[in-house]
């Protein structure tokens, strides 16, 4: 969520232009999106009345076919009984003959479904195919003999082209010769119709498409102007306010490095309250000694030795946290050693801490923000994370420096609350952000889930080794 609130986080001038680009971008799009409605549903309507029209003519054309197969056999069907086999004969020998095209031909089956007449795919021929369906499962074979039984009728169904033995859509017309109990019929594919109208479907789509670029280029034009007029408006206003915003910060950042150099010169002063009972401690010891008590001299001389060991634990320690000595003295790498040592003895908590010698060294101001950052995080860590295991490991590259904070605790929740990691996670973002680098974090919540803090800093922030800003520094990063 964090992330997300600074991904989304606009200047004034950004928003400003925003403002004047949502009514455009949503208007253009209504307008495309009505188009393209408009388009596509007159399109439709022509397309299904073209495939109307076509499959009519295909109609057309099969009654055509049967009524003069029908007429070539009429004068023998006329004058046959309803058992002149002789007759049927002649009947099956015209129709089997009469083919047309590359897939045409004429059927005939019983009324019990037995195939009479099939000549393009002869294995057909005087086998029974009731209850016969295709692949889609519609029935064919009896809805022919029930168009038949009604007299005619058009059936559509998937079946082979012989030409290629692949599937089709067929249209047959089938009508029904009674006193033999055959069902007579012809058919046609239209496979040629349905990929002349998909081709018509899919020029409409592209046409469409293409005047959704179109207008798609027209709004990002114009929206482009919109937020290149708004940025040139405020271009200067926001550098200087920038420039005075990274001035002041500095500054504020200063102050606290200052200030924090102060306090820690205090408490150091102010551990001497410590040391004051450290020395009547001490005094009582040597008094009782001087009068030869050298059992009662143990107890205040144990009791001063252990304040004396806690007051200068403590003033390491504070010292430490305040402004590490070793930052200045030895560099980034040593510090964070020894800032990792000093977390790993005192939470208990397994921290491994590794680096690379940089060809260049940070300057002072990129020390201080990692080194603050890591000790935040690994402040964060000991009071929210629950983790068993964290690694901290800085690095040079050729775009720069990266510091990457890895623990394997409950991860971050969702909404930060303010006292907590929240303040915490925007100091880090801050510091970074004052020297143009980029902080990234990685969470996943759960009882191992584990965070991932990783800090970037460009490659302007490297000295070369020459331009020491500190001479008195003895080595280290």
């Amino acid at each position: 969520m964090q992330r997300l609130r600074h991904l989304v986080s606009l200047t004034y001038a950004q928003k400003l232009s925003l403002v004047a680009a949502i009514p455009l971008v949503v208007a253009v799009a209504a307008i495309a999106f009505l188009v393209a409605y408009q388009a596509r549903a007159t399109s439709e309507r022509e397309i299904q009345a073209l495939e109307l029209r076509l499959i009519e003519a295909k109609k057309e054309e099969l009654k055509n076919y049967v009524t003069q197969a029908r007429n070539g056999f009429a004068y023998i069907y006329g004058r046959a009984e309803p058992d002149d086999d002789v007759a049927k004969t002649l009947v099956t020998q015209i129709l089997s003959a009469m083919i047309y095209g590359q897939d045409g031909f004429f059927f005939v089956y019983d009324y019990d479904g037995t195939n009479l007449v099939s000549p393009r795919q002869t294995q057909f021929i005087n086998r029974n195919w009731d209850g016969l369906t295709d692949s889609d499962g519609t029935p064919v074979v009896d809805e022919f003999i029930r168009l038949a039984r009604q007299g005619a009728g058009w059936h559509s169904f998937m079946w082979e082209k012989p030409s290629t033995g692949e599937e089709a859509q067929m249209i047959a017309y089938v009508v029904g010769l009674q006193d033999w109990r055959w069902a007579v019929g012809t058919g046609v594919f239209i496979d040629d119709i349905l990929a002349t109208v998909a081709n018509a479907r899919a020029e409409v789509e592209d046409r469409v498409q293409r005047t959704f670029m179109y207008i798609g280029a027209i709004v990002v034009a114009s929206v482009l102007i919109v937020f290149a007029s708004g940025m040139l408006l405020n271009i200067r206003e926001r550098r200087l306010a920038d420039a005075k915003l990274k001035e002041l910060t500095q500054r504020v950042f200063d102050a606290q490095e200052e200030e924090r150099g102060r306090v820690a010169r205090e408490l150091h002063d102010g551990i001497s309250q410590i040391l004051v009972g450290v020395r009547y401690a001490l005094d009582n010891a040597r008094r009782r000694l001087s009068r030869g008590d050298d059992a009662g001299a143990q107890a205040p001389l144990d009791k001063g030795i252990d304040h004396l060991g806690t007051a200068i634990t403590e003033v390491r320690r504070i010292s430490r946290d305040l402004r590490p000595g070793v930052l200045d003295d030895l560099g980034l790498g040593p510090a964070l050693k020894a800032l990792t040592d000093d977390f790993r003895e005192r939470t208990g908590i397994e921290t491994e801490f590794s680096t690379v010698v940089f060809r260049n060294r940070l300057d002072q101001d990129s020390k201080i923000a990692l080194y603050r950052i890591a000790q935040e995080a690994l402040t964060n860590i000991e009071r929210h994370a629950d983790a068993s295991h964290v690694t901290i490991d800085l690095r040079g590259h050729k775009k720069g420096a990266t510091m990457r904070i890895t623990d394997d605790g409950r991860g971050l929740r969702s909404e930060p609350d303010q006292s907590g990691t929240g303040i915490g996670l925007r100091n880090m973002q801050e510091r970074i952000e004052q020297l143009d680098g980029t902080l990234r974090i990685l969470s996943s919540r759960g009882p191992h889930g584990g965070t991932v803090i990783e800090v970037s800093l460009p490659l302007s922030h490297l000295l070369p080794p020459q331009e020491d800003a500190t001479p008195n520094r003895k080595a280290g990063t």
